[in-house]
């Protein structure tokens, strides 16, 4: 089981590695990490926070999430976010989030995209709708106007394999 952990956490690790986002060049900062929802006590209550994964197991939930900030002095546009998803997790259904942002999928490593509803898999015995397990890159398209000095977050969530 450390073996698998190891591999599970590296895998993470090295996914948000390959995360891009385009814009005009050197516009948007981007950072990612790995969270997990924590339950924690305060004032009595017990209540979900959300903290970077310190470890990950097989079954665990975790989320990906990734915030992009406009360093530029001009308002930015055309932001894309694109997220591979490790092949040691599975996509949760319906997960993806962020705010005004078109999301879109793919099955084939990236190479093309498509809302979940139309995400379509050429097999051998035909082709047929994308099961989110299939799923293998996440892109955000911000529609919005990011201001200078603004920044917005995307994400999804995935379990551990």
């Amino acid at each position: 089981m450390n073996a698998k952990y190891f591999s599970c956490v590296s895998a993470l690790l090295m996914s948000l590695l390959s995360l891009n986002a385009q814009a005009a060049t050197g516009a948007i900062k981007v950072t990612s990490v790995v969270e997990s929802d924590v339950e924690v006590l305060k004032a009595g209550k017990k209540e979900l926070k959300r903290m970077p994964v310190s470890k990950a197991v097989p079954g665990a939930e975790v989320i990906f999430t990734t915030r992009f900030e406009n360093v530029s002095d001009k308002v930015a546009s055309d932001v894309t976010i694109n997220n591979p998803i490790a092949k040691e997790v599975e996509y949760k259904a319906g997960s993806a989030f962020g705010a005004d942002c078109e999301i879109v999928f793919s099955a084939d490593g990236g190479k093309t995209f498509a809302a979940a509803e139309s995400l379509k898999i050429k097999a051998a015995e035909g082709e047929h709708n994308a099961l989110p397990k299939e799923y293998t890159n996440v892109r955000w398209i911000y529609k919005g106007q990011l201001a200078a000095g603004k920044a917005s977050e995307v994400g999804f969530r995935a379990v551990i394999k």
